[in-house]
């Protein structure tokens, strides 16, 4: 267990998104088991906050959970959540390219049946936690983590709501819209090439076919990956950093979980 150095702090401020600065962030390296494959996740919290609080599930991008996870669990721990930042493809499977990291992701993408049980069993490492509120829990997701948070409401997991943040919105088995007990907020960029026009209005007939209490925000001028700051700034390249729709989409789902925990 460690104490997240004040500069990780500092730099997600500098991001553009601000935290509480009386927060005292923590954070600890879990170990656990879905089937026979070894996970590895980090739980996050403000220690200077006292007793069960609302919680939020964090599922990555395509390249793992990594140093962009834990600032985004640093940032939600400092609102008063406890954080449980997932692992989907297993300890040490961590891709350092993009081919890597799109066959890894099209591995759970191909069995959405896998997916939905590594997802699960995150979910519930973060449910036994004591500072756990497990009436009031939720789940966010960045590209690959943004399918897999929406699957994980598909599998009818007991949650609050779930947010995805520009991921891709398609199933193969959209009947199973119907077992969805989440509320669903999905934030995408406008101008997504990755997530094309079609796509955004499959999932919108999926969900009113299966009564989902769902919203969908889609932000001008903006294409994949809004939300990564390390994704640079060229729209041309169909991902790219836009820190208004970032500011935004944050905005959107802190508003989001303000409505469903309170």
């Amino acid at each position: 267990m460690k104490r997240i150095h004040v500069a990780l702090l500092l730099a997600v401020a500098l991001a553009g998104l601000a935290f509480d600065a009386a927060a005292e962030v923590k954070t600890k390296v879990i170990e656990y088991q879905q089937g026979d494959a070894t996970l590895e996740g980090v739980l996050t919290w403000d220690d200077a906050r006292n007793g069960p609080r609302p919680a939020v599930l964090v599922v990555h991008q395509w390249k793992g959970l990594g140093e962009y996870e834990r600032k985004r669990s640093a940032m939600l721990a400092s609102l008063g959540y406890v954080v449980f930042a997932t692992d989907i493809y297993g300890k040490g499977i961590r891709p350092s390219n993009p081919k890597d990291a799109a066959a890894m992701a099209g591995k759970f993408k191909s069995d959405r049946a896998l997916l939905r049980a590594r997802v699960n069993a995150g979910l519930a490492v973060l449910r036994k936690q004591e500072l756990t509120d497990p009436r009031r829990i939720g789940a966010i997701g960045y590209c690959f983590g943004g399918t897999t948070v929406l699957e994980l409401a598909r599998s009818g997991a007991d949650l609050a709501g779930v947010v995805s943040f520009h991921g891709g919105l398609n199933t193969p088995t959209p009947d199973d819209a119907k077992n969805i007990k989440a509320r669903v907020l999905a934030c995408h960029g406008a101008d997504d090439p990755f997530v094309p026009p079609a796509e955004v209005a499959a999932f919108e007939e999926e969900m009113r076919q299966g009564g989902a209490d769902w919203q969908l925000v889609a932000y001008g001028h903006a294409v994949h990956s809004f939300t990564d700051w390390n994704a640079g700034g060229d729209n041309s390249k169909g991902a790219a950093y836009n820190a208004k729709a970032d500011a935004r989409s944050w905005e959107a789902m802190r508003s989001f979980f303000a409505e469903q925990f309170k």
